[in-house]
């Protein structure tokens, strides 16, 4: 069945896709300045804002989109409209106003005293981002109480109050930096690496359950499993972190064996996804949905499981902390975990929202192979620059920059798969957005396929 506040999803992945363009422009202005340095003069665009900007979009757009997906799901799941659409457009309105004003803030150099990665917002967007999500977390859970339960609104719902519980360790700003990035970890790690497995585990089951055709209750058994192999290995394994802030040496060990273990969800992410399919009885129209899918569990068992396992452990992570290893990680983490899922999420609801069969469907594919190619291929670059960056420096001795110096035909790679990757992206969003004309369904059409599946 479709449900008419399920359109609200639309203005959040419209702003989410703007943002993701614009963390994609300042992602290539990063890695021009690694390369050509004076291109840019640095008192009108400085690298470390630049970057503030990239990372920071890139946490605006992915909530943007956890936000579209659940107001997507959570109708269909719950078996009702939304609780409050006028709540839904308040909360954009306050969420992206006060991320477009924190990006004109970095623009305009004001907060380049937050030299928080990923928290640099001021105190009042902080507060402005709460409002923006108890109003979100009040909306969708009262939108849950009030019709049916799954497993699916359920582990969305605990990752969502848990993504906005875990963010109040940000008003936390003390003035020792090593007992600032003990409780900084709390929010960054325990968002990607915990509830945020939640919500992406969730939007998963439920496009499997959409696309296969698999029984509910065999999705929701491993739905649990997944959530709970995911919590398990993710709260202990943030002390993989904590091996060099001076916290006591026991986390050497702690951090080592949980951390090793996070693997162990994005494995089963891997296996669940290829097993439902497998089974499926249901011969979907949206193929380019399933890929999506697909290449979310393959991608992020790979970016944030074998890359985060590649240099998790401390006698590899002495060596490995704070060079280009710890980017390549990054990039294909966030890429493969929930980049992905947005896309694939947005690819299936898209249709259905614009009263359409799926469409641009091979444009769409092609967009997955040419994004994520550019997106694996700077992984590889900056695996080869980190290992040989630590080279230079721990067994060479080098400094910083002498070794830097050395890793230019690196950067010069990283910076064409970001090319390549924006070309991907430019796909992606016109082949979302820009239906054909004869894709047009009849009236009704819509509803009765989503209420035959």
């Amino acid at each position: 069945m479709q449900y008419q506040t399920q359109n609200i999803a639309k203005i959040y992945w419209y702003a989410a896709l703007l943002i993701f363009g614009v963390q994609l422009v300042f992602g290539l202005v990063g890695a021009t300045i690694y390369v050509l340095p004076n291109l840019i003069p640095v008192n009108i665009m400085p690298f470390n804002e630049v970057r503030m900007i990239h990372v920071n979009c890139l946490i605006v757009w992915l909530l943007l989109g956890f936000f579209g997906a659940a107001y997507y799901l959570i109708p269909e799941e719950a078996e009702r409209e939304i609780y409050s659409p006028k709540l839904a457009y308040l909360q954009f309105v306050i969420f992206f106003f006060a991320a477009l004003a924190a990006v004109v803030g970095y623009l305009f150099h004001d907060y380049a005293a937050e030299a928080r990665s990923y928290l640099e917002q001021p105190l009042w967007v902080k507060v402005a981002i709460v409002v923006a999500a108890l109003i979100f977390l009040f909306n969708i859970s009262m939108t849950v109480l009030q019709g049916r339960k799954t497993a699916i609104s359920n582990v969305l719902l605990i990752g969502l109050w848990g993504l906005a519980l875990l963010f109040l360790f940000a008003f936390y700003d003390p003035a020792n930096l090593s007992v600032d990035k003990l409780f900084w970890w709390y929010v960054v790690h325990l968002w990607v690496e915990g509830v945020w497995e939640l919500v992406m585990a969730s939007i998963l089951a439920f496009l499997m359950l959409k696309l296969t055709g698999v029984d509910r209750e065999v999705i929701e058994k491993w739905l649990y499993v997944i959530v709970a192999t995911s919590l398990f290995t993710g709260i202990l394994g943030t002390g993989h972190h904590y091996y060099w802030i001076g916290t006591p040496s026991y986390w050497q060990w702690i951090g080592a064996i949980f951390s090793t273990l996070e693997v162990v969800p994005f494995f089963l992410m891997v296996f669940f996804t290829f097993n439902m399919v497998w089974k499926g009885r249901r011969d979907h129209p949206n193929k380019a949905a399933l890929v999506w899918s697909l290449g979310c569990a393959v991608l992020s068992f790979f970016g944030a499981g074998v890359w985060g396992l590649l240099h998790t452990l401390p006698w590899i992570n002495f060596y490995s902390h704070g060079t280009q290893v710890t980017a390549a990680h990054g990039h294909l983490a966030f890429y493969g975990a929930y980049a992905c899922i947005n896309f694939a999420m947005m690819t299936y609801a898209f249709p259905l929202l614009k009263n359409r069969a799926p469409y641009n469907q091979v444009l769409n594919m092609i967009s997955f192979w040419v994004m994520s190619s550019g997106v694996v291929f700077m992984t590889v670059v900056l695996t080869f620059a980190g290992v040989l960056q630590a080279h230079l420096t721990h067994v060479m001795g080098m400094n910083f920059m002498d070794a830097q110096a050395q890793l230019g035909l690196f950067y010069w790679m990283r910076l064409g798969a970001g090319g390549v990757t924006a070309v991907g992206a430019a796909l992606f969003i016109y082949s979302l957005l820009v239906p054909r004309a004869h894709e047009v369904l009849e009236p009704g059409a819509v509803a009765a396929r989503a209420a035959a599946e």
